[in-house]
């Protein structure tokens, strides 16, 4: 169930990070609902707690969860927590979303309530922070006209400070911090699937991301390779207006003597890798190719990267950071 509490705004783009008030609707697709499994009195119940800074998008992550196939909650009192999970019996996946908004919040309280919860039931709890930079926060509650809830009385830098000092404590203990500074609502929806997907046996998901070091790393990444010793069809004045998409871009990338070398070598590492990532358990991998303006060589090398693991059966998704259509394929 969802309250009629205010949702958080999100980026919807990859570069300019405007928000958006309410609900975002960007018609991305998220993975088919997957109906949760039934429970038995010996499976521990699942359970995601999520909290962050207000505006970067914890109501949309609450949703997302909700339509994975998660009952969610929103701005539960604390005191209630333990009742929504009693030991042993049979449970629904549980996405509960907690904030400064929420009934005797408290940061001791929180963190208490869970080991509580952990110690005494069997539960699979984490902790997901949704996190945003304070200057894009600034960014979207001026341009939504939304009111920042320790900001009232005061100016809305100062209650963005108030809150990070407030809510710090949680991020360090978060299981997943994810900075949604850069990430439009399509991306959050499938980092969130990925990681929290319902699957028995949730197979990895690879993003595959190309992106401009002048924008800098995608704070996501978890494996970048830099491709700008590579030859860049920037200085060809022909290919320049062109992206890396572009089957002459790709050629004349390709034709750089470092090429096919730095290929191999990045397919050789991450061929025995990728299985011991899914051994680990780990479900969601993000690899980030960088070249100095994310147009050419590393749109070039994401694309031919996705391609390579998608040939050995594993599932991959690509976009292109910095690229003006900056959509998933």
């Amino acid at each position: 169930m969802m309250t009629d509490a205010p949702q958080d705004a999100l980026a919807p783009g990859p570069t300019t990070a405007p928000c958006l008030a309410g609900d975002v609707g960007d018609g991305a697709e998220l993975p088919a609902q997957q109906a949760p499994a039934q429970q038995t009195p010996t499976q521990q119940a699942k359970v995601v707690v999520i909290t962050g800074m207000s505006g970067a998008g914890k109501s949309l992550a609450l949703k997302t969860l909700e339509d994975l196939g998660y009952e969610a909650v929103d701005n539960l009192p604390l005191s209630l927590l333990g009742s929504l999970v009693r030991p042993g019996e049979p449970a629904r996946p549980l996405a509960i979303g907690i904030d400064i908004r929420t009934r005797d919040f408290g940061v001791a309280s929180v963190l208490s309530g869970m080991d509580r919860l952990m110690q005494e039931s069997r539960i699979d709890m984490r902790l997901l922070f949704v996190d945003c930079d304070d200057d894009v926060l600034c960014r979207r509650f001026t341009e939504t006209r939304r009111r920042h809830p320790l900001a009232m009385d005061r100016p809305l830098q100062d209650g963005i400070r108030h809150e990070r000092a407030l809510v710090s404590p949680l991020r360090g203990r978060a299981d997943l911090v994810i900075d949604t500074s850069t990430l439009p609502a399509a991306e959050l929806r499938r980092v969130l699937a990925g990681h929290f997907g319902l699957a028995a046996k949730p197979a990895l998901v690879v993003f595959v991301t190309s992106f401009s070091y002048r924008r800098g790393l995608p704070r996501e990444a978890d494996l970048v390779f830099d491709a700008r010793f590579l030859d860049n069809p920037y200085y060809v004045e022909e290919l320049r207006p062109l992206s890396g998409r572009d089957p002459r871009v790709a050629g004349h990338v390709e034709g750089d003597p470092g090429y096919h070398t730095f290929f191999a070598a990045l397919t050789a590492l991450l061929g025995p890798l990728l299985p011991r990532f899914a051994a680990e358990g780990k479900s969601y991998l993000t690899i980030a190719v960088g070249c100095t303006g994310g147009r050419h060589r590393s749109v070039v090398i994401a694309e031919r990267l996705a391609a390579w693991l998608r040939e050995k059966g594993q599932r991959a998704d690509l976009r292109h950071r910095d690229l003006d259509e900056g959509e998933y394929t």
